[in-house]
This record gives structure tokens, C-alpha cells and sequence, in this order.
């Protein structure tokens, strides 16, 4: 099925379940400790063994010699892989930079090089420590400033230029020009890494924790060189991803490898330093941002150019993106620089590019805004466009960044804020508001999905979409319960199975769009194969209503019609048309309120609020559920978390919950949610666009702003610890 035409009424317009609020069908599971989750399947391979990895000590270089001797001799130990014994593997191509096993060539520190065997968690880590490895060390460069001070200003080779910049800057009313740094983040999810592998007769299944199966499967063909057709890959819960778990990673690398060698069932999962060293996480930046403007506010010119690490062959973190889109202006210079570093690799992590960009570009417009006289709010409401700045002919599919503003602002209480910066103080507390606003793309991908209708009148969906923990098992049941007809828990939905048609999968904020729309595709077939059982030659004359199928004539149960055998029907969405022609995006407002100590320099979240527009929302529950869980995350990245790149070693020290801090409890006051719930009929059939990355966008600039406005000092270098503001706080 095709999606090239806008949506217009249908079905979910008028719905009992799309668009209402539905407590998580897994949550039960969840809570009670029965979710299945990849290191805790005991019960899908019997006699499973445990594998633990060694890793590289530095961080680019050469193995010259492993001694295993010892690990191999050590109580319980069954076998040992190394990398040399290996050697060199194919690297899936657009899915991984660096090698994840085999081979003398060390990319990163931290890179895995063998995996010990053994009966037990325990024997297998103790044994790993008894392997001995001799390097051949090669000296690198891990000190992005340095290579940025040779880089800064040269816009030789932009990503886009429109208009005369330089011109338009100089002839500029009031102009800004700042530098922001953002530090590299872990993903820091709670379950980390982890695959169970079994091989039989040829053929290999992987239980795992991944977001995207088939880009699973077929990384896994690629490396091993098979035919990913004798290949399952299954990962029906996990336990967080934010981006971390799109590719195949070393943890099923080493249980594949290792089941095959010992002709037993292996698991093995990446200790959390491994998890922070070995797999993704979001590059450091550091941006320029210059803008020049009118009197009256209106944006003329704007240039953003950054600067991130990657590997040599990787793309780094993407800053810049958002800006070529998010504000007018006629004058724009966009100029991205990568640095190639051996440092563990850079991809994507939760709203890759616009979550590090943002945390620059919505300090700068609020930097504008005070340099202009004006209201925050004012000033980006003012260049809000209607169309992509960069080709005009282009307009959004549907955009309401100013009703987010707008509407935040009325139930945020934005009017009542302090004006003046350190102007307002709560005994102790220095009290402060910030707005920053939010842009996050849009974007969709082909998805598939298969219904079962059985005798009982039940529904069995079965795609390989993935849960992370952002209801996507919910959102499918209320998307097949209403087109079909039938009561929410008449639905039974399997997710995460290789065996399943091909989804989308879970990353980009693409995942509940499209898997709905292919979840709708399928309903639609099965409507016609009813339709072809009653002999009606159009299913869109058929009424579909608890849980039975009218003509008008006649009524059946849907039950009856699989009397003789379950009816299957399969197809997928495919996305072109009407929406190639648009930018299809989402758009958020985030407010702040918090106090800074007048002491101390704590800083003490009091409220926060985001109003957004992401077009229908299917669940308002479980979008919630990821607004807040974003904004948490933004909170983070605003005020502890930071990876701390040795540029020694190459290497991030803080690569544990401890050393890499996050948010907790009492770190997050009340979080307040609006849904525009707007309908976008260029999105998707049910005019939904993706919502749990829009959370996290512009949540730390917010509270920045905040910050600035509670004090008067102005922090441009993430995370705002107490060193660089306490000494320029206001006299006590």
C-alpha cells in the first residue's frame, strides 16, 4: 500500500481508541518482573554458557600478542575467542565505522579483542582479567579545540548557502556572534547490550536488545558472510536504546562467534564501561553561531557552523541541521567541520544533531533577543516560517511552532516571569524563567505488518517493530482495534521477531508513524479479504463494529468468518507523493522555572512545561510518557551530564553511573505536557508524526536561559557545573 495522497476523513477522525488515552498493554508484564528482556531468557536455549569481554587498553594501535593461557586454564572456563584467532571480519557497510571484533587493528580504546567462556557470570569475568595482551601503540589526536582553532571561520565548502551572509551581517541593525559547547553523552540506558546466540544446523538465532532488526539481521549476514535468510534475530522488550541500539554491536558479535566455536548456546553482555567505550554515543560539539537582525527583530542574516569528533569514515554529530529550517531568514550560511579522531564512536543518540544544536542555537536566540529589547517569545514567534528558508517553493506539511509558543507561554504563566536578569529572589533562591523552542524532522520509513484473525474473533499482529519502552505495543493494538472493528484487548501484538514482515523498527521519531500506518495497511487487507468471503467487491462499504462485520444486509462475527481457519493478511506501507513534495516536521516550546542558590550556586529545578506540536497523537499517555522522558534527558545534558574526554588516552573516564551522572527523582519538579494535537494529512494515514525525540529538543537551552535569567552570568560551555558560574554569581 501507498501513502502519496493527503489523508482527508477516514476512519480515525472519529475513534474510540486512536487518539484516546490507553494504559501500556506491557506494562503489567513490565511491572510484574515477566517481560522477557534479552540476558533473562533462560528458557530459550538450554545449557547456556556466559561469555565476558576483554578489551583494548588504548586507543589506536596494534595487537602484536595475546596470551590466553592462563584465562583458558582458570575454573569453569570452556573456551576462549580472540580477535587474532578471528581475524578480519566485514564491517557493515553505513552501519558501523569502526570493526566490532576480529582483526590486530585497534580503532578505539575499549574496543573488544576476545571473550572468555565460561559456566558462570563469575568464572567468565574473573578468567578475562588473566588475559595478557602486548600493543603496538600509535600516538593520537583527541583534542577537538585544537583541530577547531585550525578550522573555525573557513566556509570553503558550506552545507548550504543562501544570499550574501557576510554582506547581510555586516549591513545588520544588532548582530550576535557566540561560541557554545556541548560534551560528548552516553546514552546511558538501563539495560545495557546483551545477546543470547545459538547456532543449529547452520542456521542462527540471536536473542537480543535492539531497536531495528532487520538492520540486525542483515549486519549480522554481512559480517559472518551468510544468507541472513538462515538468520532470526528476536527482541520483543528492551530496556531503553535512545539510538545506542540501531546497529548490531559486540555483544552478539561474541556470542555468535563464540556459540560457533564451542557448539553451545552463549550470552554475553556489555559491562557498563564497555557500554559507554564501545558502542555510541553523541560527539562533542563546539558551534558558532552568528546572527544579524533588524531594529524591529526580523532575522536577516544567519550562520551556524560546528565542529564534532568522529572516526575516520563517520559522520560525527550533525549541529547544524535544525537551523537550515527552524527560523526566517533571508541570508543563511551553514558550515559543518568533522574532526577524525580515534575516540570510541560517534552516532546517533536520542534527536541526533537538533539535540546538541538546539542546545546551542536557542541560547543564542534568546542572546538576540535581550541585545534587541525583546520578549524571548516575541522574538522567535516574529521569525517563525511557513516555509523551508532554504527553498521557498517548499512549505511545511503543518506547522504551528507559534500556537506552541503562544499557548506555553498562557499556561506556563509566562507573562508573570522575572524581566530583569538576578532581579528576583526567593529567600535564599535566586529565581529564574527560560523558553527555548524545538525543531525535530518528521520522518517516516517503509513498514510492514501481518494480521491472524482467529476463530475466537481475536487479532494477532505480528510485526519486527520494537518496543524501547515508548508503547509501541499499545499504539499498534489501538490502531488494529480500530480499523478492524474489535475491543482493545481482542488484540494481541508480537513484536521484535525477524520471522515478523519488516517494520520501520524504533529510531529517527519514526517508529509510531510509520508502524501504525503499516499496521493500518495490513488491517486494510484483511478488510478485503473479508470483503472477498462475503462477496462485496468494495471493503469501504463494510462496517466494521464489535467485533463483527456489516453489509448492510447481513451482519457476521468476525469470529465466524475464520471458522474453517485463521485468515492471514500481510502488506506494508510505503511512503512518497504528497509528502516528498513538504518538510514534514514537529515543533515544541519548553519553559523552565528554577532557582539558583545565592550561596551555594545550586541550581534547583522548580517547574517545567513543553507545548507541542507532533501532529495526532495516538496515545496520550504513552506520549507523555516520552515528552517527560525527554525533558529529563534534556535536564542532563543541561546540568551534570558530560562523558569527559581524556585527550591523553583517548578514552571517556566517566564510563559508569557513578563518573557519568544523570538525573534523578529529586532532580525533576512537576513536568507539565500540552498536545496541540494537530492533524498533518501529509504525514501518515493517521495524520501522527513522531513525538519522543521532540521531548528532549531545546529542553537545555531552556534551562539555561533560566540560569541566565535567575543570575545574570551567562554559561555557553554544557554542563553548567558550579565552576563556571559560581565565581560571577551576585554579591550575597
Amino acid at each position: 500500500m501507498k501513502f502519496d495522497q493527503p489523508a482527508g476523513k477516514n476512519i480515525f477522525d472519529n475513534a474510540r481508541y486512536v487518539g484516546r488515552p490507553a494504559t501500556r498493554i506491557d506494562g503489567p508484564l513490565k511491572v510484574s518482573g515477566r517481560a522477557p528482556y534479552a540476558y533473562e531468557r533462560h528458557d530459550v536455549a538450554e545449557g547456556q554458557l556466559v561469555g565476558y569481554p576483554v578489551v583494548s587498553t588504548i586507543a589506536q594501535g596494534r595487537i602484536t600478542e595475546m596470551d590466553t593461557a592462563a584465562a583458558e586454564a582458570a575454573p569453569g572456563v570452556v573456551g576462549v575467542v580472540t580477535t587474532l584467532e578471528v581475524g578480519e571480519m566485514p564491517t557493515p557497510s553505513g552501519m558501523h565505522t569502526a570493526p566490532l571484533f576480529g582483526g590486530a587493528e585497534i580503532w578505539h580504546y575499549h574496543q573488544a579483542i576476545a571473550v572468555v567462556v565460561a559456566e558462570s557470570f563469575e568464572q567468565a569475568r574473573a578468567a578475562a582479567a588473566l588475559v595478557k595482551v602486548d600493543y603496538e601503540v600509535t600516538k593520537g589526536s583527541f583534542d577537538l579545540e585544537a583541530v577547531w582553532q585550525q578550522k573555525k571561520g573557513d566556509s570553503s565548502d558550506p552545507v548550504s548557502r543562501v544570499g550574501d551572509f557576510e554582506a547581510a551581517f555586516e549591513a545588520a541593525d544588532v548582530t550576535l556572534e557566540q561560541e557554545y559547547r556541548t560534551p560528548s553523552h552516553s546514552h546511558a540506558m538501563m539495560e545495557p547490550h546483551a545477546s543470547i546466540a545459538e547456532w543449529q544446523d547452520g542456521k542462527l538465532t540471536v536473542w537480543t536488545s535492539n531497536q531495528m532488526i532487520e538492520w540486525d539481521r542483515q549486519s549480522l549476514a554481512t559480517t559472518l558472510e551468510m544468507d541472513a535468510g538462515d538468520i532470526r534475530v528476536d527482541s520483543p522488550y528492551i530496556g531503553g536504546g535512545f539510538g545506542a541500539k540501531l546497529f548490531l554491536r559486540a555483544d552478539a558479535v561474541m556470542a555468535v562467534l563464540a556459540a560457533r566455536k564451542l557448539q553451545r548456546p552463549v550470552k554475553v553482555m556489555l559491562p557498563r564501561p564497555m557500554v559507554m567505550n564501545n558502542t555510541t554515543h553523541r560527539a562533542s560539539t563546539i558551534q558558532r553561531i552568528r546572527i544579524g537582525a533588524e531594529a524591529s527583530g526580523k532575522i536577516t542574516a544567519i550562520a551556524h557552523e560546528a565542529i564534532s569528533h568522529t572516526l575516520p569514515g563517520g559522520s560525527g554529530e550533525d549541529a547544524v541541521d535544525q537551523t537550515r529550517k527552524f527560523y526566517a531568514g533571508d541570508n543563511r550560511l551553514i558550515v559543518k567541520h568533522l574532526a577524525e579522531m580515534h575516540l570510541p564512536e560517534a552516532n546517533a543518540m536520542r534527536a541526533p544533531g537538533e539535540a546538541s544544536g538546539l542546545m546551542a542555537l536557542e541560547i543564542a536566540m534568546d542572546e538576540m533577543a535581550e541585545k534587541l529589547g525583546m520578549d524571548p517569545v516575541e522574538f522567535r514567534a516574529m521569525n517563525d516560517t511557513q516555509v523551508d528558508p532554504e527553498e521557498p517553493e517548499k512549505s511545511f506539511s503543518d506547522r504551528h511552532f507559534v500556537e506552541c509558543l503562544r499557548e506555553g507561554a498562557k499556561a506556563f504563566g509566562w507573562d508573570q516571569r522575572n524581566t530583569a536578569p538576578g532581579a528576583t529572589r526567593d529567600g535564599q533562591w535566586l529565581i529564574g524563567h527560560g523558553v527555548a523552542g524545538a525543531y525535530r524532522g518528521g520522518p517516516v520509513m517503509k513498514s510492514g505488518a501481518r494480521l491472524r484473525l482467529q476463530d475466537t474473533g481475536r487479532i494477532i499482529v505480528e510485526t519486527d517493530m520494537t518496543d524501547i519502552g515508548t508503547g509501541s505495543y499499545t499504539i499498534l493494538a489501538q490502531t488494529v482495534a480500530e480499523t478492524m472493528g474489535v475491543d482493545l484487548d481482542a488484540v494481541d501484538v508480537r513484536l521484535g521477531d525477524s520471522a515478523f514482515p519488516v517494520s520501520a523498527g524504533s529510531g529517527g521519531q519514526w517508529g509510531a508513524a510509520s508502524a501504525t500506518a503499516g499496521a493500518y495497511a495490513a488491517c486494510v487487507a484483511l478488510r478485503a479479504q473479508i470483503a472477498g468471503k462475503l462477496k462485496v467487491n468494495d471493503a469501504d462499504t463494510l462496517s466494521f463494529a464489535g467485533g463483527s462485520v456489516s453489509t448492510g444486509e447481513i451482519e457476521v462475527t468476525l469470529a465466524s468468518l475464520a471458522a474453517d481457519g485463521e485468515l492471514v493478511a500481510e502488506d506494508s506501507m510505503e511512503f512518497g507523493g504528497t509528502r516528498d513534495a513538504h518538510v514534514v516536521s514537529t515543533f515544541a516550546a519548553h519553559f523552565v522555572e528554577l532557582g539558583v542558590h545565592v550561596g551555594t550556586g545550586e541550581i534547583r529545578l522548580r517547574r517545567m512545561l513543553a507545548a507541542c506540536d507532533a501532529g495526532r497523537i495516538l496515545n496520550p499517555i504513552t506520549a507523555r510518557s516520552q515528552v517527560i522522558g525527554g525533558m529529563v534527558m534534556g535536564v542532563g545534558a543541561a546540568m551534570m551530564e558530560d562523558m569527559a574526554i581524556d585527550t591523553g588516552r583517548g578514552y571517556f573516564p566517566a564510563h559508569d553511573l557513578a563518573g557519568y551522572e544523570v538525573p534523578v527523582h529529586m532532580d525533576i519538579p512537576a513536568q507539565e505536557v500540552l498536545f496541540l494535537d494537530t492533524l498533518d494529512e501529509i504525514a501518515s494515514p493517521l495524520k501522527a508524526k513522531g513525538v519522543g525525540e521532540l521531548g528532549l529538543c531545546g529542553v537545555a537551552a531552556a534551562v539555561a536561559n533560566a540560569v541566565y535569567n535567575a543570575t545574570g552570568v551567562r554559561v555557553r560551555d554544557y554542563p553548567m557545573t558550579l565552576d563556571k558560574y559560581l565565581d560571577q554569581l551576585p554579591a550575597v
